[in-house]
């Protein structure tokens, strides 16, 4: 089986939390029993989780070396030039490493998505633009890591498609079965 879900800001991707007081997880959205995130989406991320009870398909999903595409629309704070977005195609360094080239579009007005509570701080001062960013890998904190190191902080981080599997519509919090599917894109 395979699940999409659409995972909200501030959920974090497993179904129990040991913190005091204890933070928002996978538990609370009636998720099928025995289904595991196939990968992570950060605390303060959102969008396109896929969860499955097939331990191999989350292999497949998670390897890099399947070099599975994982698209995300991202608000960055400032306005990107030629060269910040030159840089994140070519794809810059990391403190662990080179990371591989990505797919960059600046989009030219801010994507349709939910309001996100809380909202991202503004500054009337500071402007703000949104990339379509396209990874092949998928190190901790990868996208947030990548604009900053070209002087574009990360304000939101959506995550709308894996492969070919994408939120298409589905609300924050919500889920669906995608199948028992054994390909993962």
């Amino acid at each position: 089986m395979l699940i999409a879900f659409n995972k909200p800001y501030g959920v974090l991707c497993q179904f129990t939390d040991r913190a005091t007081p204890p933070r928002r997880t996978l538990a609370a959205f009636g998720l099928p029993a025995g289904v595991y995130p196939a990968g992570r989406l950060d605390h303060d991320s959102e969008g396109l989780l896929l969860l499955s009870d097939d331990g191999a398909l989350i292999h497949r999903i998670t390897d890099p070396r399947h070099e599975q595409a994982k698209t995300y629309l991202v608000q960055v704070e400032g306005a990107p030039d030629a060269a910040q977005l030159d840089a994140l195609r070519r794809g810059p360094t990391l403190n662990d490493g080179p990371t591989r080239p990505a797919g960059v579009r600046l989009l030219a007005e801010a994507p349709a998505l939910w309001p996100r509570d809380p909202p991202v701080r503004f500054r009337k001062t500071v402007p703000e633009a949104w990339l379509a960013l396209t990874i092949h890998e998928g190190r901790n904190r990868q996208v947030r890591r990548m604009t900053a190191a070209v002087g574009l902080p990360t304000l939101r981080l959506v995550r709308m498609r894996i492969a070919t599997h994408a939120l298409d519509g589905l609300r924050p919090g919500a889920w669906r079965r995608l199948g028992d599917a054994t390909d993962p894109g």
